[in-house]
């Protein structure tokens, strides 16, 4: 008796043997990444005897570039090796940059009339006391204390700058500045200038300019 189709078909499907392939899914397992390490970027500025640097580590900051930085103000920071035997740290930060001593300028804090204030004039001249005390409309002035100019400050006699003061003093900057594009004074440390249009740190201070530079 013939087989129906659907018997046929049934018996093939009976007799079919089933191979079952069983595949592995392997993932890789990931090489962990190295941790990156995080060096200060150094740029030379001018090839000296003593190597001038732009120092853009964040670790580097001071009050002053924190300022600079906050209002936007184009600005450059130096770097050098600073020596404490140095005389005077101010010609010592314009040899060490390879700059005009002229251009070059130091932060001085006065007391006029009882009031603290600072004046800024060039690493190769004095503060004109009397001249400050004119520019401020007082009688008199006279060399601050050290530590006082230090506590009001927040800074270490050598490396005060006019910026980023712990309290906001009066300022008067020499009347020279005003003749070059860019001039240099201190960034809050021994061995750390700052390079900024006088325009702009006249605005950022609110500082008066005068003569007075002897």
């Amino acid at each position: 008796m013939p087989r129906s189709p659907a018997r046929e078909r049934s018996g093939r499907l009976g007799c079919r043997s089933s191979t079952h392939v069983f595949v592995e899914s392997v993932t890789p397992r990931a090489t962990p990444l190295p941790r990156p390490v995080f060096r200060p970027v150094r740029a030379v500025v001018q090839d000296t005897t003593r190597a001038a640097t732009v120092d853009r580590m964040a670790g580097k900051g001071t009050p002053a570039t924190a300022l600079l930085d906050k209002h936007g103000i184009e600005h450059r920071v130096h770097h050098y090796d600073h020596d404490p035997r140095a005389e005077s740290f101010g010609l010592e930060a314009a040899e060490a940059l390879g700059q005009d001593p002229d251009r070059v300028f130091k932060t001085l804090v006065a007391d006029v009339d009882g009031e603290l204030a600072v004046g800024i004039v060039p690493v190769t001249g004095q503060l004109d006391l009397k001249a400050l005390a004119a520019a401020r409309g007082g009688k008199k002035a006279k060399m601050a204390d050290m530590a006082a100019a230090e506590r009001a400050t927040g800074y270490v006699a050598g490396g005060i700058s006019p910026l980023g003061q712990k309290k906001r003093l009066p300022v008067v900057i020499d009347s020279s500045a005003t003749g070059f594009d860019t001039i240099y004074c201190s960034a809050g440390r021994r061995g750390l200038e700052i390079e900024v249009a006088p325009g702009d740190l006249v605005r950022l201070l609110d500082a008066r300019v005068a003569g007075i530079s002897a």
